[in-house]
């Protein structure tokens, strides 16, 4: 908001733009990643290790899946 007010010729800063949002009730709108939503026509696999006793370093190992923001969606 503070970069369109300015792209307009108004002098604006981001604290100011901030607390006049809050006296308006105006909320930013974000997009989000959908990884909550699974897809219908995937397939769910069984977790594999739920029987198995985990009783040894580097036994098992997982990874993690990050989402970056980019300009149009995540990578």
């Amino acid at each position: 908001m503070r970069n369109y007010l300015r792209l307009n010729g108004y002098q604006a800063g981001r604290k100011r733009v901030g607390r006049l949002m809050r006296l308006l009730h105006l909320m930013p709108i974000y997009q989000h990643p959908g990884t909550t939503e699974p897809h219908p026509a995937h397939r769910k696999y069984p977790c594999l290790l739920r029987q198995e006793e985990i009783c040894a370093a580097n036994q098992v190992w997982c990874t993690d899946i990050t989402y970056v923001p980019m300009r149009k969606g995540f990578l």
